[in-house]
């Protein structure tokens, strides 16, 4: 049987998808796993290693008992950026891993940023300053955990341990490690000056892989414990962002990908190296180029939040409730009478890099209502994203729609809402999976199905089923809005800042 189907590997924070694709870029079949989280103490953020491998081993054999192993062509890695974990000279994990989310080492960024410099920090790795690249908890474990890093043979992100899992080699793709702050990104190789640091050693680290390109074969062992065949060939992929650009094809001129999920996540694809505030630069899923980037840490998160601890309502046993606050946010007018959200519930990365922001209803009243908040929270992250479009178009070459995916772009309302407040066309694709399907452009790539990433992406990427576009009565005032909304957190973020101080020695 000649392979006809490559395999995309999403491995995000709370699950692991294994999704077979057909050369079109049409879903066949999958598996799916979840991963439990931990959250040891206050800021901290982990999970188990074996839950990474455990739930990819499952996901795979669930996939593989629907589809022949002999149909698998090769399969690629998206996995979550900026968790890893360390191991030891046998391969054993010598701690949980720890997550993007994690933000125990806020002094760290500060020493960091001492050492290197702020300019020369950003301008090397693409990043600026931050709590979440693994660079900081690399410098954190060793200072805090000194035993378990001066163990520490090997230190991988999720690609890297997955791949490992996979093919018995330390190997990772470029994409992936970008992420990490440590990696120098005009060279595509790892920094010598961010590696000091952050207090690892280059002998420490993965051997990097470009997106496409095969790091390696399923072993026996991995055979056994996924379905696979052994001998399939295993591609660098990407992170999931990334993988997610290539998926939604932000190959295409003037397209910028929105993932509307757990967090909002936005990106559009450029061959030259840019740095700014308002994005970080990564490597892109491609042979080369860059993924320009903005990131709301809470997208889709703030809709549970806001649903089920402040309306106290559970979807599971009201599922129609979001159809609910749809119908009843589409109601009120735009600005929600008089209500701002700002969505920083989870600090700030993109444009203001503040780990102490957070999040605030501003304008509230005894008058408003949960449609009021709903479609606030809608708003806001339009906003917000707005506000970074613009600058990444003015930075970069200029974006006029986006390709969106992610649970958030089911809303016909939320689609209608960012396409008036950005003035940007919103096409909705016909694959939702956009990070899965990155991934398997790269393993397609690496089957020799195609010769570029581009063109994999052009041939497999999903077509638009709806179109929002921006009308012109609701994007004049949303273009007011914007204007009052950018000038919100500029004056009270010294206050915030205040306040966080005091909230901590409060203890």
């Amino acid at each position: 049987m000649k392979p006809d189907l490559v395999i995309g590997i999403d491995q995000s924070t709370t699950a692991t998808k294994a999704i077979a694709f057909d050369a079109r870029g049409r879903i066949v079949a999958e598996g799916r796993a979840s991963v439990p989280i931990s959250n040891p103490k206050m800021g901290w953020f982990e999970e188990e290693v074996s839950d990474w491998t455990g739930s990819v081993g499952k996901a795979l054999k669930l996939l593989t008992r629907k589809i022949s192993r002999d149909r698998v062509a090769a399969v690629s890695i998206s996995n979550q950026r900026e968790s890893f974990a360390q191991f030891g000279k046998n391969g054993e994990a010598l701690r949980p891993g720890t997550l993007w989310l994690d933000e125990r080492a806020h002094v760290e960024v500060k020493e960091i940023a001492d050492e290197v410099g702020l300019d020369r920090l950003h301008q090397l790795s693409g990043i600026p300053n931050d709590v979440t690249p693994c660079r900081t908890r690399c410098r954190w474990f060793a200072k805090h955990e000194p035993k378990v890093w001066n163990k520490t043979v090997k230190t991988a992100e999720v690609h890297g341990v997955i791949t490992h899992f996979l093919t018995g080699e330390w190997k990772t793709s470029i994409s992936s490690a970008s992420p990490m702050g440590l990696l120098d990104a005009k060279t595509y190789d790892w920094s010598d000056t961010l590696m000091a640091a952050a207090k690892v050693r280059r002998d420490m680290l993965p051997a990097l892989v470009p997106s496409g390109e095969v790091m390696g074969v399923v072993t026996a062992e991995a055979a056994r414990l996924t379905g696979l065949k052994a001998g399939t060939p295993v591609v660098a992929g990407g992170g999931d962002g990334q993988c997610a650009g290539a998926g939604a094809n932000t190959f295409l001129k003037g397209r910028a990908y929105l993932n509307l999920g757990t967090a909002a996540v936005s990106g559009s694809y450029g061959v030259p190296y840019a740095v700014d505030r308002s994005f970080r630069s990564l490597v892109a899923v491609g042979e080369t180029g860059f993924s320009y980037e903005t990131a709301i840490r809470t997208g889709t998160y703030l809709v549970t939040w806001l649903v089920e601890r402040i309306f106290h309502q559970n979807p599971a046993k009201n599922p129609q409730i979001f159809a609910e606050l749809e119908a009843e946010a589409k109601a009120v007018p735009i600005g929600s009478r008089g209500l701002v959200l700002l969505p920083y519930f989870s600090g700030i990365m993109t444009p203001y890099w503040d780990t102490d922001g957070r999040g605030m209803f501003a304008g509230l009243s005894g008058s408003h209502t949960r449609a009021d908040l709903y479609r606030a929270l809608m708003e806001g992250i339009a906003l917000e994203q707005a506000m970074m479009t613009n600058r990444v178009a003015a930075v970069t070459s200029p974006i006029d729609h986006f390709a969106i995916v992610g649970g958030g772009s089911k809303s016909d309302l939320w689609c209608q809402i960012v396409a008036d407040a950005s003035g940007r066309d919103v096409k909705r694709l016909e694959t939702p999976e956009a990070s899965a399907l990155g991934a398997a452009m790269a393993a397609a790539k690496g089957a020799g199905w195609f010769k570029t990433l581009p063109a994999a992406s052009a041939a497999m990427s999903g077509k638009p089923t709806k179109t929002f576009r921006p009308r012109t009565k609701e994007a004049k005032a949303y273009a007011e809005l914007l204007s009052i909304y950018q000038d919100l957190w500029p004056q009270i973020s010294g206050w915030n800042a205040r306040l966080q101080d005091f909230a901590r020695r409060q203890g």
